[in-house]
């Protein structure tokens, strides 16, 4: 080779490694730029002292109307934002049970999917005042340099524990909040601080410049305080939105009771289902990312699923047949419980005793929990009640189910003539230790949301399930995951066409409407 070139390829190579391996500036590193902007705010006593912010503020429209502004938070997660121009009121609120929104016709909904999850990160987010981040599952990542109004800024991409990011952007002289970032309730926002004035001893901005969609907003902050009076009532659902709750024992008892008849509804319908794995490092970085695929059917009620496919390829014919062979031990062995539950009932019923459930059910709900914010709604065409629940401080628990649902705060929707759940989100408002935390602890935060759509016109099936999830096993191994099972592709199906199963050939024509496959 060329003396020449050699010299030329090894300065490239040099070059390009010393580029490579260039450490990490200080500056750089997430944790001193939140650490720095901590300090700058206040300091991590002044902002930890926060239970409630009030930021209320004025602004002119395009044509010259007077609006007003207003944010308020509330610890642990309560957030609301509201922009009123004339009789136009939008409101995008999160009541830590769920996340609603009022549009400027005045049509009230509750959100769901990606827009409802923003909104509680939203909420995660300012109430967090970038303490604690790990103790609140939220990581950083240093996303570069940018500029914001002709100056540089240090740029962090902030994930919350259910995978929403936020953008947020750092004076690097001082080391103060400038520019945000992000989705929120399904309309991409920008939002710029300046003119920061202090507080209670907290660094807070008086100017806000909110970009909406198309629509631009400069805000003149006219008052800001710290641990104001903000009562639960200014996170929850307009009374006047309201409907008064049915008999929920009777309701309940009614779902409970109908769940044989939905069981064996389910037993005319198969389907295919994906479930995507990913687990992550402490730092949020994915660990490891797993994809499979299933066809399925039910029996008495329970999914029987054979795996065909791994991460997008078909398993070979070896592979498929010990599946197929795995799936039909577990028929058999899912019959013989069945025969064995069947014949303890009809025991049970000749002796004259009441029918004791092996499995606890959702009349644990109505002990464990409170119920508030009553409303009704249309959800996948249907109509439906919909209302929020949080534990039941009164009830004391005993048994494991019982401290589960303790735990949980959330949202349900229910078709009252279908007696089913549709949509059901909830979160764990604390730890729940299993074991005593000595065998595992499954972590505050952990999260759930399972979906259901009318198929066919006569029965709620599957078409998500998802779950983010932080626990400890044995004090020692930590987990961090998020596991989401989509379903499509529903078939009419016969339960007695066992012997067929990658592919029923009991299938015939899909039902109305069914679900398809997620992209």
């Amino acid at each position: 080779m060329n003396p020449m070139r050699t010299r030329l390829l090894v300065a490239f190579i040099v070059v390009t490694l010393t580029a490579q391996m260039r450490p990490v500036r200080a500056q750089e590193e997430p944790g001193k730029i939140v650490e720095q902007y901590v300090r700058a705010a206040g300091g991590s006593k002044a902002l930890g002292r926060i239970q409630t912010l009030i930021i209320e503020g004025a602004f002119l429209s395009e044509d010259g109307k007077a609006g007003t502004y207003t944010l308020d938070t509330k610890l642990p997660n309560r957030y609301y934002s509201e922009l009123l121009l004339g009789e136009k009121n939008l409101i995008e609120a999160y009541n830590g049970k769920s996340a609603w929104h009022q549009n400027h016709a005045g049509e009230l909904g509750t959100l769901v999917g990606p827009e409802g999850m923003q909104l509680e990160a939203a909420a995660q987010f300012y109430n967090s005042r970038l303490l604690n981040l790990k103790k609140n599952k939220i990581t950083m990542a240093f996303a570069g340099h940018t500029q914001v109004r002709g100056k540089d800024t240090l740029q962090l991409a902030v994930t919350t524990a259910t995978g929403v990011k936020r953008q947020v952007f750092f004076d690097p002289q001082t080391h103060l909040i400038v520019k945000e970032a992000a989705t929120v309730g399904g309309i991409d926002e920008e939002i710029l601080y300046d003119d920061y004035r202090a507080v209670n001893g907290v660094e807070l901005p008086h100017k806000i410049e909110l970009h909406r969609g198309n629509d631009k907003y400069d805000i003149s902050v006219t008052r800001a305080v710290i641990n104001g009076a903000v009562g639960e009532r200014v996170f929850d659902f307009p009374i006047k939105s309201q409907v008064k709750l049915p008999d929920l024992k009777a309701l309940f008892k009614e779902i409970d009771e109908n769940q044989k008849a939905i069981d064996k509804l389910k037993e005319n319908y198969a389907g295919s289902q994906s479930e995507e794995e990913t687990e992550f490092e402490g730092d949020g970085r994915v660990k490891k990312h797993e994809i499979s695929e299933y066809t399925f059917f039910y029996l008495n009620g329970d999914e029987i699923t054979t795996l065909v496919k791994k991460d997008g390829k078909l398993l070979g014919d070896a592979e498929q047949k010990k599946e197929n062979d795995k799936t039909q031990k577990r028929i058999e062995e899912h019959q013989k419980r069945a025969a064995k539950k069947e014949a303890k009932e009809e025991k049970a019923k000749e002796e004259g005793k009441s029918d004791e459930k092996d499995e606890p059910g959702i009349e644990i709900f109505l002990r464990a929990c409170q119920f508030v914010n009553p409303r009704r709604e249309r959800f996948r065409g249907q109509d439906v009640l919909v209302f929020d629940f949080e534990p039941n401080p009164e009830f004391k628990p005993h048994k494991l189910a019982e401290k589960v649902v303790q735990k949980l705060a959330g949202v349900v929707w229910v078709d009252e003539k279908a007696h089913d759940v549709a949509r059901l989100e909830a979160y764990f408002t604390g730890d729940m230790k299993i074991g005593g935390g000595l065998l595992a602890n499954l972590q505050k935060g952990t999260s759930f949301v399972f979906e259901q759509s009318f198929v066919n016109n006569e029965v709620w099936l599957p078409t998500c399930m998802e779950a983010h999830v932080g626990v400890r096993f044995l004090l020692v191994k930590g987990i961090k995951a998020s596991i989401v099972t989509r379903y499509w592709d529903y078939k009419k199906f016969n339960v007695e066409t066992l012997s067929t199963i990658a592919k029923p050939k009991g299938a015939t024509d899909a039902p109305a409407d069914p679900p398809t496959k997620p992209q």
